[in-house]
């Protein structure tokens, strides 16, 4: 959904960004339930230009608190630098986006898109815990609005062969924590379970991780944008085999 006349008149309003753009504020009603989110806004950010973009839902009872926490980790810094937007929204009123919350979707993706100039319409999607369910399950409803799915951790719940098959385009990222033995054997067995159906998965088990995993924080967040930008040119080279 295209809308140049939006991006330019948004120019004027951007024209004083500094070098490092500012984290907006936002907030929309849809569905009858007020969306709160954050946005970030790569460095020299441009209205007129297209940027990749990433939908990435906090983990937790994904509050406002938590997704200001996901933006001092790393994905700031590295969304700015990088030249990619971030949108990450908290969960409405409380309901996780793999519940109730799921009902803002797809309307909340069509006014992102509206807003900004996302390449090509598509976002990768991402997230840990309750977050990375929460990416696996509105991917899996929405396909055609995504190039990716990351979670790490994060699993589809429900993996029905419909589900499956909607995400099977995808580039998949799972990433579990060695000492997070519950979600690590979930994991593992649906990786498993993609790959047999010819699916693109990336799985692993980060060595001495809980279930919060700290290689991802700080400088760790480059890895993630690291297959934000592969999946962009094709999903992985090599797959990686389950461990």
């Amino acid at each position: 959904m295209k809308r140049p006349f939006l991006w330019i008149l948004a120019a004027s309003i951007c024209a004083g960004f500094s070098a490092q753009a500012e984290v907006l504020s936002k907030s929309k009603t849809i569905a009858g339930l007020k969306v709160e989110y954050k946005v970030i806004l790569p460095e020299h950010f441009d209205p007129a230009k297209t940027y990749p973009a990433v939908l990435s839902f906090p983990g937790g009872s994904q509050t406002m608190q938590i997704v200001q926490t996901d933006i001092d980790r790393g994905l700031r810094a590295e969304a700015e630098k990088r030249g990619y937007i971030v949108i990450l929204p908290a969960a409405p009123n409380g309901q996780l986006f793999f519940e109730k919350g799921e009902r803002v979707f797809p309307e909340f993706l069509k006014q992102i898109l509206a807003d900004y100039p996302v390449r090509d319409g598509r976002f990768h999607i991402a997230g840990h815990s309750n977050g990375g369910i929460s990416a696996f399950h509105i991917a899996a409803r929405y396909p055609q609005y995504f190039l990716s799915i990351t979670g790490y951790p994060g699993y589809l719940e429900n993996p029905a062969p419909s589900r499956i098959a909607a995400i099977s385009k995808m580039c998949i990222n799972m990433h579990v924590g060695e000492l997070d033995a519950d979600w690590r054997q979930e994991m593992l067995e649906q990786s498993t379970q993609f790959r047999a159906k010819g699916l693109k998965v990336r799985f692993t088990v980060e060595k001495g991780e809980h279930h919060l995993i700290a290689a991802f924080a700080g400088a760790g967040a480059a890895w993630l944008f690291d297959q934000f930008d592969e999946a962009a040119k094709g999903c992985l080279s090599k797959e990686a085999e389950p461990k």
